[in-house]
């Protein structure tokens, strides 16, 4: 894991989101690409080159993030880019090679109901790339427990599990399952892929009508410094799908939210 991909709103919140990619990055020697898209609507017969005008403010206000943080020597490079946040990611990743997105849970939402804003639900939804979701004013702590939770045992994708099996050997965590039989569970889906077997601490197996209600039952006697899940199209994120925010009253952790996804 050597490439961090930041993208910082202007909520209060995106200074402290990026001092944790920070300080993470500088536990795992990575680097970081601080990143801000940006959007402008040129008038016809218009001389002044507004995207350059708003393209040098974004700069500016990415460099006054950065030297708001304690940089602890990390190799930082800033990226703005014009159009949709999710597409220029994808257009960054193919350029650079990002293994981790870091960005804060809330994002540009004013919204005090939502645990996961427009940005973050939007990456979550749409990039193939691991997302690291910051609680607002989540100050960083090495990460020695992890909860994962999913609802089936098949893992598909040869990537999906790479960042978890990264950080727990950057940290020498432990990771707690839990297993949530969903309705309609088949029994490959009670059996563990060899690759979730390796990680594996302790396993708990739970039934509840969904992999929320299963996390929400038993993050608060794990206690984990870390959550984890994997993006399915109908498992964890099933709300996500229809929309792209999360409600607190939908689902809140107060731990970074490790969501995976295999390229």
């Amino acid at each position: 894991m050597k490439h961090i991909l930041v993208p910082i709103g202007s909520t209060e919140n995106a200074q402290k989101t990026l001092q944790y990619a920070i300080d993470f990055a500088a536990e795992i020697n990575a680097k970081i690409f601080v990143f801000r898209a940006y959007s402008s609507q040129t008038k016809a017969g218009t001389i002044i080159n507004i995207d350059a005008i708003i393209a040098r403010e974004t700069n500016l206000y990415l460099r006054t993030m950065v030297n708001s943080c304690e940089l602890k020597n990390v190799d930082i490079k800033l990226i703005s880019a014009k159009g949709s946040v999710v597409d220029s990611v994808v257009a960054i990743d193919y350029e650079l090679g990002i293994d981790l997105i870091i960005v804060g849970a809330k994002s540009n939402s004013i919204k005090e109901n939502l645990f996961l804003g427009r940005t973050a639900g939007s990456l979550v939804k749409r990039s193939n790339i691991a997302v690291l979701a910051i609680p607002e004013g989540y100050k960083y702590t090495p990460i020695s427990s992890i909860l994962m939770a999913f609802k089936s045992g098949v893992i598909k994708s040869k990537t999906v599990l790479k960042p978890l099996q990264f950080i727990v050997e950057q940290f020498k965590a432990n990771v707690n399952l839990l297993l949530v039989k969903t309705p309609n569970y088949t029994e490959e889906d009670l059996i563990l892929h060899a690759n979730l077997k390796a990680l594996q601490s302790t396993i708990t197996v739970t039934e509840n009508a969904t992999t929320f209600q299963g996390v929400l039952e038993h993050i608060k006697t794990q206690n984990p410094d870390m959550l984890c899940v994997l993006r399915r199209k109908r498992g964890f994120f099933k709300k996500l799908w229809e929309k792209n925010t999360i409600l607190k009253e939908e689902f809140y952790s107060n731990v970074p939210l490790l969501v995976l996804k295999g390229k």
